[in-house]
């Protein structure tokens, strides 16, 4: 199946053409291991969903339909502009686009969040959106770890969130790794809506 065909639903939730446009471009770029490892090797940090051959594909899915729920919500989504809300939803389905690293590594890299905003700049010229939206982008990915910013030897790596925006990409990535919050995937790795 082509790529792009995986995330018809995710890409519709994308009211600006622009953006939609570039979230394929990136969808394009990603890694192969993308679309066939899990979220996390143990399955300690997430749902039965995410699991498995696919699972990261299906985290990332599901942190984007859950950022795209809240962002229905006019309590929530009102605090945001159509463009950020689209750059936000983008943001969330290439969070992880570079988990085990560029080239492909064994483990998790601790620094993915870094490794994929760096990339989506690296790619900025050929992306529909402008430097600057590229930037916000990339922005909200290397800080989606949240509070968790330290290395397995204590070293202080990534950033956490400090605008609203790092904010809500963080509570979406992270509501999607609970295991209590169970999203449901047909044979074709969509949620069933």
């Amino acid at each position: 199946m082509e790529r792009i065909n995986l995330f018809n639903q995710e890409i519709n939730y994308i009211k600006d053409s622009r953006v939609k446009e570039s979230l394929v471009y990136m969808i394009e770029k990603l890694p192969d291991y993308f679309f066939t490892i899990p979220a996390a090797s143990t399955g300690k940090y997430h749902p039965e969903y995410a699991q498995g051959d696919g699972g990261l594909l299906r985290h990332s899915k599901a942190a984007m339909r859950i950022g795209y729920e809240l962002l229905s919500n006019p309590a929530i989504g009102d605090k945001y502009t159509d463009l950020e809300k689209d750059l936000m939803l983008m943001g969330l389905l290439l969070h992880d686009g570079l988990k085990l690293g560029q080239p492909q590594e064994k483990y998790t890299r601790f620094d993915h969040p870094i490794l994929m905003a760096n990339f989506i700049e690296s790619e900025a010229n050929n992306l529909k959106i402008s430097k600057e939206e590229a930037k916000f982008v990339a922005d909200v990915i290397k800080t989606h770890m949240g509070v968790w910013t330290t290395d397995y030897n204590g070293n202080e790596v990534l950033e956490k969130p400090k605008t609203k925006y790092q904010n809500f990409v963080h509570m979406c990535d992270y509501l999607a790794s609970r295991k209590c919050i169970l999203l449901p995937f047909d044979d074709n790795n969509n949620i069933i809506l």
